[in-house]
């Protein structure tokens, strides 16, 4: 059974804090970015970029109005997710958990959450990769027509994706 639960958030200055989930998250979302995206992001061209993505990790869970996730399994960290309104910034889901169906309890899981909570469309960005494409749409999900770029090397084309939300989505 998969069960999620909130980062550590670090909002009250001078707080004591524990973000001992950012590495984690980082570790889990390496080699499955590495893989999946690629021909989108060549590793012998553009490395996974751990540290920056580790700083964005902990500016997002510093954030207010950001909610940052990681997606537990047997104990262990296997994905993460993060929300702002009514848009889902990140989501993966370990690799070796890949075809387990880990990822659509996840992704549903997220989205209840944000229905729970008044939201009633959802939008994401997504690389140009197939695969993902394709379980994004098996999900429901449909492209807007909009475009942005990564914010990392090469800043790879992204597509707007768009859901409805229902209190049966997920």
């Amino acid at each position: 059974m998969l069960r999620q639960k909130p980062v550590p958030q670090r909002r009250i200055p001078g707080a004591d804090s524990d973000a001992q989930d950012v590495p984690v998250v980082v570790e889990v979302q390496q080699p499955a970015a590495a893989v999946g995206l690629a021909k989108v992001f060549p590793q012998d061209r553009f490395p996974f970029p751990c540290e920056a993505v580790a700083r964005r990790w902990a500016d997002d869970i510093a954030t207010l109005g950001i909610d940052c996730f990681v997606v537990e399994q047997d104990g262990a960290v296997v994905g993460f997710a993060a929300v702002r309104a009514d848009e889902l910034m990140h989501f993966g889901i370990a690799l070796e958990r890949w075809g387990t169906g880990a990822a659509q309890d996840a992704h549903d899981a997220v989205l209840d959450r944000m229905s729970g909570q008044g939201v009633t469309r959802v939008a994401t960005s997504l690389h140009r990769q197939r695969t993902l494409r394709r379980f994004y749409e098996r999900l429901g999900w449909t492209p807007t027509g909009e475009r942005s770029h990564s914010t990392f090397p090469p800043y790879a084309e992204l597509l707007r994706y768009e859901q409805g939300l229902t209190s049966s989505t997920a």
